[in-house]
């Protein structure tokens, strides 16, 4: 008989993926299924931008809680001799946006901000949380600049994935029912993500079964058929705004008609030998940057674990008071989310993340089109005359931010992640892991983080136990696990060429069941 009342109260343990490597290119994304569909592109002579647009579309059907066509994102693109652009798809609030529509109800609200709740949540709920989605514009914009592959082809896997239906098993049925309260408040996504009838069974696997979404797999087909732009001044346009306008949405034909994604210049920032190219803007790059400025003052090589992680709770403390005292998109200058690093044979690199926000968006799906929508007024401050204000046209401060490092003018590390204010946190001590001390992907994403995007530091049970001690010196600390639910730590994805003939690498969060890296 087992002896319980000796045995350990605690128990932590600790899951592994191994790191990929490969010549002919690697996608690492938070969804085996959605890596597969890319890296099968990777196989038949596509590139990176190929794979990576083929990939988010096959996320907005296999994890469609994160992110999809009713969401918005940004994207870097590295190409082999070194040049980086930026893509801007990210989401915009309705024209006609009121702030008083977004009374202020007291107490604590804005899901990962610590601003006060809005009357009804309406800011972060339905209708009235939509924005502008821009993700159909980016992802065929990008796939029209820098791809090789059709629209229709770039759509074809998401197409058979919505035909056949969406992978059901524990993880997404742990998803359904963390939402379910919000989801039942919509008819249209009730019956689409919370009815059992709905689903058929794997054949394959008893313990999962497909949920078939057909009325979005329609909407793809359509879209593939008559190209993006229906989505924005065609039958899909006029049906989105049929479906939400009646439900007291904002959104009108003229907002998706004028809506528009914007190429522009990386914003760069050098560190240790390489440079850190990033969103501008209203993202967390310009944020992230100024974190690595910070820490470059220091030999961060040869630090402790303790004063390592340490030395960047300071820094990111610092560097987030000012983010959300000063920008926006009137200033100067969830685990809601899903990012793909992707490299090919060429060493052409993309790192893109695509969210809807919080976990299943605005948890309002369009009825004659089986899409979910985004909760895009969430980003905005709800207090008027603040920088981020709410104000019809404007595109909120956004958590995102993908990054592309090169190195001696090629591309070396594409890495971004899912997770709100714990994104740009998490990808700088990822980078200083990998440029300081030399660990590959899979190391760096192997060992325990913190999360400093609040004013209380979080501390990965299993990290070094002087880590709290020396972070506790300058901020309140709480040790905690890097769990499936409640999301403490963001899911980052990497690839990373090869040098000196060695193979490309890619890896992901080990500890999140669905994150895969896929070699073509």
């Amino acid at each position: 008989m087992a002896d319980f009342d000796s045995a350990p109260s605690h128990q932590t343990w600790q899951v592994t993926k191994p790191e990929v490597t490969g010549e002919g290119g690697i996608v690492a994304c938070q969804h085996y299924e959605a890596a597969e569909v890319g890296a099968a592109v990777l196989a038949k002579g596509g590139n990176a931008m190929d794979a990576a647009v083929a990939t988010a579309l096959a996320l907005s059907v296999v994890e469609p809680w994160l992110s999809g066509v009713g969401g918005g994102g940004f994207l870097l693109h590295a190409a082999a001799d070194g040049k980086v652009e930026t893509l801007d798809f990210n989401l915009r609030a309705p024209m006609a946006a009121d702030p008083a529509d977004y009374p202020l109800a007291g107490g604590d609200g804005g899901d990962w901000f610590n601003w006060p709740q809005v009357e009804g949540d309406r800011n972060l709920i339905g209708p009235l949380s939509v924005c502008v989605p821009g993700a159909v514009a980016g992802l065929s914009a990008a796939l029209e600049r820098h791809g090789s592959i059709g629209w229709d082809e770039a759509l074809a896997p998401a197409i058979a994935l919505a035909e056949r239906g969406m992978r059901v098993d524990w993880f997404a049925d742990l998803a359904f029912a963390i939402d379910t309260p919000g989801l039942s408040g919509n008819a249209a996504a009730k019956a689409l993500f919370l009815d059992p009838a709905a689903r058929r069974p794997d054949p394959r696997d008893r313990t999962a079964q497909f949920l078939p979404m057909p009325k979005k797999a329609a909407m793809l087909r359509r879209l593939a058929e008559r190209g993006a732009d229906d989505f924005y001044t065609g039958g899909t346009a006029e049906a989105l705004v049929a479906d939400l306008q009646p439900a007291g949405s904002k959104l009108s034909r003229e907002d998706l008609e004028t809506y528009v994604p914007v190429w522009n210049a990386p914003a760069t920032g050098a560190y240790r030998g390489r440079e850190v190219h990033t969103i501008p803007g209203l993202s967390g790059g310009p944020s992230l940057l100024a974190v690595l400025e910070a820490l470059s003052g220091q030999d961060m090589a040869r630090l402790g674990e303790a004063a390592f992680s340490a030395a960047h709770a300071d820094a990111i403390r610092a560097v987030y008071e000012r983010r959300l005292r000063t920008m926006g998109h009137a200033a100067a200058g969830g685990d809601c989310t899903s990012h793909l690093s992707v490299i090919d044979r060429a060493g052409n690199m993309v790192a893109l993340t695509n969210t809807l926000l919080s976990r299943f968006g605005s948890k309002v799906v369009a009825p004659s089109l089986g899409m979910l929508l985004n909760n895009g007024m969430m980003w905005f401050d709800p207090r008027p005359g603040q920088p981020n204000s709410i104000a019809g046209g404007a595109k909120p401060l956004a958590n995102m931010a993908p990054v592309i490092t090169t190195r001696d003018g090629r591309p070396d590390i594409a890495i971004g992640a899912a997770g709100g204010r714990q994104i740009f946190p998490a990808i700088v001590q990822l980078l200083t892991r990998m440029i300081d001390r030399g660990e590959s992907p899979g190391q760096a994403l192997h060992a325990p983080r913190i999360d400093a995007s609040t004013p209380t530091i979080l501390v990965n049970r299993r990290a070094d136990p002087a880590t709290a001690s020396a972070i506790s010196a300058n901020h309140p600390v709480q040790i905690t696990e890097d769990a499936l639910y409640p999301v403490q730590f963001a899911v980052p994805s990497i690839v990373q060429a090869g040098r000196d003939g060695a193979p490309n690498l890619g890896a992901v969060h080990p500890n999140n069941p669905w994150t895969r890296a896929v070699a073509s």
